[in-house]
């Protein structure tokens, strides 16, 4: 993979899900060139603080994480997108911006644990971090730069499709 591969993993709060992947993608893809973005449609403004503790106990920095609207991503002077990637049904099913260079889009669905509320809620994050780790550790095996935009479609919905919580 060349110097630089952009990902947007989108999601309607974006205050879990997508801040959760951006961490993984950041983190664990930044030595194969993989630089990690998130936003959302209708952004809470402000992290789960659930987001925030799961992160930080894994032992990532969660000190610039922040929620954020997708349109910082879709004007000319954003960074150019190589892949974008939904993690909830609702963004999926909105009608997305017009990404600048028309990047390879997929959907990796999970369940919200921000809908968990008491004593379940931190296994619900702590389920969806694991599973997203899954998925970010798969996908950074792949060459996408070398692959051909339906090849890299097909890998990535199969490492959505063979990893935990992956059916949709």
């Amino acid at each position: 993979m060349s110097v630089s591969f952009n990902v947007l993993i989108l999601c309607t709060g974006n205050s879990a899900r997508s801040l959760l992947a951006e961490t993984l993608v950041r983190d664990l893809g930044k030595d194969v060139g993989l630089k990690a973005f998130s936003a959302g449609s209708k952004p809470k403004g402000v992290p789960h603080p659930m987001s925030l503790q799961v992160l930080a106990a894994a032992g990532h920095d969660t000190a610039d994480l922040r929620s954020k609207s997708w349109n910082e991503f879709e004007g000319e002077n954003a960074p150019r997108m190589d892949l974008v990637i939904t993690v909830c049904g609702s963004a999926r099913d909105e009608v997305c911006p017009i990404w600048p260079g028309h990047p390879l889009q997929v959907h990796w669905s999970l369940p919200d644990p921000a809908d968990i509320e008491g004593e379940g809620q931190q296994a619900a994050f702590e389920t969806a971090y694991q599973s997203l780790k899954a998925r970010v550790e798969k996908l950074i095996t792949l060459d996408l730069k070398a692959m051909s935009v339906a090849e890299a479609r097909t890998a990535l919905n199969e490492i959505h499709a063979t990893s935990p919580g992956g059916a949709d």
